[in-house]
């Protein structure tokens, strides 16, 4: 850190570090003991404060995976200085290294200094929120397209899967509007740094946009969840109806059956040679009627 010559700067890229090694790094930058104890346990909301010099940056990168209809996040702590930056990540993804890459193909980028190192991570961080909310919305859609399909599926198990998924998602993008606000307006800030300045608008922008597309999504998930509740309330009242009418259809023979069971010993018809074929003609020809009005109402 000490042998930099002008216009250069340093970047530390670490992945679940161990403790003394995040301690011996931030001696060496003269960063807040607060601010190691946040990099250092990671699930930080995210956030932007300033320690002295040096600004420290905490968001969640993410990645949906639609096989298991899964957000997966992630925690990256960024520590800006004046010619240094590092930046903690805990978890699988890990926005760095595809920021490393874009700056090592845009040198002019490399000369704004370490507030390009800031501008990239955040960059592929927020692309990586536009993609998923892209394929939420397709399963979303998908999903929506099977409720109303005329299968007889319950999907609330799957609808609250993946609005708990979306939950994961909108605290991820949520708290991070406000960051970027932050970034551009506060003093010290980007307010000053003219360069760097029109990037960081440009991803406050997707980040605003993916808000408004993951709460548009939240409400569609309601939406929906209504909607299959409904459904699953007329397939039970449709099964209740269909009950209802076998119940009565059998109900004629029952009562008729139970009629000339009483066994009284004055029934003239038992003794009837047509008393027989009369009973079951009669309860065939009530629950044959009965059957055709309740199809004609839709009831079967």
């Amino acid at each position: 850190m000490r042998d930099l010559g002008d216009g250069e700067f340093a970047w530390v890229r670490l992945t679940d570090p161990a403790e003394d090694e995040l301690i011996q790094l931030a001696a060496e930058l003269s960063l807040h003991p607060l601010a190691v104890e946040d990099a250092l346990h990671g699930r930080q909301r995210p956030k932007r404060e300033r320690f002295g010099d040096v600004l420290a940056v905490a968001l969640k990168p993410l990645l949906y995976v639609e096989e298991d209809t899964a957000v997966e996040t992630g925690d990256i702590m960024i520590f800006m200085g004046p010619h240094s930056v590092l930046t903690v990540s805990h978890g699988t993804i890990d926005p760095c290294a595809e920021a490393a890459r874009r700056l090592e193909a845009d040198p002019q980028m490399l000369r704004i200094g370490t507030w390009a190192v800031l501008h990239a991570v955040l960059d592929v961080a927020v692309d990586a929120y536009s993609d998923a909310a892209r394929r939420v919305r397709a399963t979303l859609d998908r999903l929506e397209d099977e409720v109303f399909s005329t299968s007889r599926v319950d999907h609330t198990p799957a609808i609250y899967s993946l609005k708990r998924e979306v939950r994961e998602f909108r605290d991820a993008v949520q708290p991070l509007v406000p960051v970027l606000q932050g970034l551009l307006d506060g003093p010290g800030e980007a307010a000053v740094q003219s360069k760097i300045a029109p990037y960081l608008r440009d991803v406050a922008d997707h980040v605003h946009r993916t808000n408004s597309e993951v709460r548009t999504l939240d409400e569609l998930l309601d939406s929906v969840l209504g909607a299959q509740q409904a459904r699953v309330g007329t397939w039970q009242n449709d099964d209740m109806r269909r009950i209802s009418a076998w119940a009565a259809i059998f109900a004629i023979p029952t009562m008729v059956a139970g009629v000339y069971g009483m066994n009284f010993e004055h029934m003239p018809e038992l003794g009837w040679t047509y008393g027989y074929p009369l009973a079951v003609g009669l309860m065939a020809l009530a629950s044959f009627a009965l059957y055709r009005a309740f199809r004609h109402n839709g009831w079967l």
